[in-house]
């Protein structure tokens, strides 16, 4: 089972002004000043124009000659027991999208999410289960929350704000190795005040 909660915090902006968070087709014309973000395997800052150039990674013997600005680095490989590193991001803001697609076990990788440089993390959950799988197998969802496409694309789209910044992390408890594509999707604009932080549990019953 897997619990989730808002809390509220601080950080806020003005409030006249769209903040470009809760993007719908009834924001879809409005402007802000949100800058969007993109980490993936191919640019673990998000930083901007710094898209597809990585020189090394899982993918770089089959873009061998290829070069940069190709996918030499799609997934990351993480070890048995190991805890990768997906995020780490300074600033305020929300993650708006998360996509990604692990191999091996879901009930035996687990996520966590930081928010604001705290200690023990408001998200940390079996991967699968995190994205509506239960009981460690695969299964078709469709929802405006969560959606998991066929081959396991897990896609969240709750609204996942952070006043300081965030980091997020992958640890793999199998005995063997996985490998990992993913992106999150954040932007760094103002936070309302009454703008609550995602918490996520895992609970065995």
């Amino acid at each position: 089972m897997v619990t989730a909660a808002l809390l509220a915090g601080g950080c806020e902006g003005p409030t006249s002004r769209f903040s470009g968070l809760k993007m719908d087709m009834g924001s879809l014309a409005r402007l802000s000043q949100a800058k969007t973000r993109s980490v993936s395997p191919e640019n673990f800052t998000g930083e901007k124009g710094k898209g597809g150039m990585a020189t090394e990674g899982t993918g770089a013997n089959a873009a061998r000659e290829l070069g940069q600005k190709w996918k030499v680095s799609p997934s990351v490989r993480i070890n048995a027991g190991q805890t990768f590193t997906m995020a780490d991001i300074e600033g305020c803001g929300a993650i708006q999208h998360i996509w990604m697609t692990p191999t091996g076990n879901n009930r035996l990788t687990i996520l966590r999410i930081y928010w604001d440089g705290e200690e023990n993390p408001s998200v940390e959950c079996p991967v699968g289960d995190f994205f509506a799988c239960g009981m460690g197998q695969y299964v078709k969802v469709t929802s405006l929350a969560v959606c998991v496409n066929p081959k396991s694309g897990f896609n969240c789209y709750w609204t996942m704000p952070f006043r300081k910044g965030f980091k997020m992390t992958m640890t793999n408890i199998d005995a063997k190795p996985m490998v990992l594509y993913y992106q999150i999707d954040y932007a760094l604009t103002a936070v309302p005040e009454d703008m609550a932080y995602f918490h996520a549990q895992f609970r065995r019953v």
